[in-house]
């Protein structure tokens, strides 16, 4: 909020954020509304001269569940279709605002690192307008050039590649020999190695940053649809197919790969072997060794080439088992997504099945005792859900057991109050 934004840019990007909390909020709502309507049902006798004319807790709980059902459905709809599309728009605000306010990644007294082979440190930054600007640049690995202005405006060029910094009334220092030069406290540059330098003033001069390793050339929502947390789940239905695909088909072409690699072994020691014993004749290609009839010297040759191959394809073998990995890690996150919209959907279900029997039985309503118990209930459910999370985002756990965990745990106690609520 301090680096010169609008206050309508930022209600926009609270907007965005906003929506990925509604999902949240339901079920604790539910939780609380159901526990206060019972409660005061039960507290005023009234649920007991219902359950006296002949009615059943289930069918004196039936418009509300129906209402919950609704409200359930509306959350599922959120969650699959308006979730994705704030997510991808509080993405693409943020890297526009990164875009714009370029010099927002550099803190006032602090070597900023951002720019590779850079270290740049300043004074004071209004802005894009900056004072007491020191840049130690070490981009030539033989020599230091360190450059010093007292101000300086940041700005970014049109293709979003490189960052400009117009400097005015400064000084530079260019050293052959790496060594952070020194400056007295008249701001005069001194070389105390000695060695040989280079130093010039300028009145106005451009430093020209490249971007590429700060990956802040992202402003195009094209470039962010490519996130889980950006589908639907017809989207990720089709993106997890697509990796499944992917990797059988990656695997076939590695299986064959793999095998070429070690069929050709064989021909590889024959072959060293012919030229190892070629004297001054054509000789064919030996079909096949036989190991123990080999010559001591041929023996260690064979060994050597068997032992490099091997290793070399050990390697391969690493790296493809990573590549694999990987596409399995990313399968995960789609499944872990997907899960979670419809989690979320039958929490809401099942916390109004906790919550309305439960204020049947303390027969207390209004915002006291139901705001605290609701508080507990929903503190557990979120730990619960937490922990669930967690250990389906490290693959302790398949991601429908962590993403179900606490509805898995909740249904048994909803299904338990029910019954009790129910006898009473």
């Amino acid at each position: 909020m301090g680096k010169g934004l609008s206050v309508w840019v930022i209600l926009e990007l609270l907007m965005y954020v906003s929506a990925g909390i509604v999902p949240l909020a339901l079920p604790l709502a539910i939780l609380l509304s159901s526990l206060m309507a019972l409660g005061n049902l039960s507290e005023h006798n009234e649920l007991t001269a219902l359950k006296a004319s002949g009615f059943s807790l289930l069918r004196i709980l039936r418009p509300l569940i129906i209402i919950v059902c609704i409200i359930a459905l509306a959350t599922f709809l959120f969650a699959n279709y308006v979730i994705p599309a704030a997510n991808l728009k509080w993405h693409t605000l943020i890297y526009d605002i990164q875009n714009k306010k370029i010099a927002t990644i550099l803190t006032p007294g602090v070597y900023s690192k951002h720019f590779e082979g850079y270290a740049i440190k300043i004074d004071s930054l209004d802005g894009n307008d900056c004072l007491g600007v020191t840049i130690h640049d070490y981009t030539q690995p033989t020599q230091l050039r360190t450059v010093r202005a007292k101000e300086a405006t940041v700005y970014k060029s049109e293709n979003g590649r490189f960052v400009f910094l117009n400097l005015k009334n400064g000084s530079i220092l260019e050293e052959l020999d790496i060594q952070n030069p020194m400056y007295l406290p008249n701001k005069i540059l001194s070389n105390p190695s000695k060695r040989p330098s280079r130093v010039s003033h300028f009145s106005q001069g451009v430093y020209k940053l490249d971007l590429d390793g700060l990956d802040l050339n992202r402003s195009k929502e094209d470039l962010f649809t490519d996130k889980y947390e950006m589908f639907n789940v017809f989207q990720i239905n089709n993106a997890i197919d697509s990796l499944v695909s992917k990797k059988q088909k990656l695997q076939n072409q590695l299986a064959k790969q793999n095998k070429m690699s070690f069929l050709t072994l064989n021909k590889t020691i024959s072959n060293a072997i012919d030229n190892d014993q070629r004297l001054n004749q054509e000789k064919p290609i030996i079909p096949a060794i036989n190991f123990d009839t080999l010559p001591a010297k041929d023996k260690q040759l064979v060994y050597n080439l068997a032992l490099s191959k091997i290793r070399r394809n050990q390697q391969q073998l690493n790296n493809q088992q990573q590549f694999i990995s990987s596409l399995d890690r990313e399968a995960s996150l789609y499944w872990i997504e997907f899960h979670r919209k419809f989690s979320l959907t039958y929490a809401v279900i099942i916390l109004f099945f906790i919550g309305a029997p439960l204020g049947a039985l303390i027969k207390k309503g209004g915002f006291g005792a139901p705001v605290v118990i609701a508080a507990l209930i929903f503190m557990c459910y979120f730990i619960a859900s937490s922990i669930g999370d967690n250990l389906a985002d490290t693959n302790s756990v398949s991601p429908f057991i962590g993403m179900w965990m606490a509805s898995l745990v909740f249904t048994p106690i909803a299904i338990y109050l029910t019954k009790k609520a129910q006898a009473i």
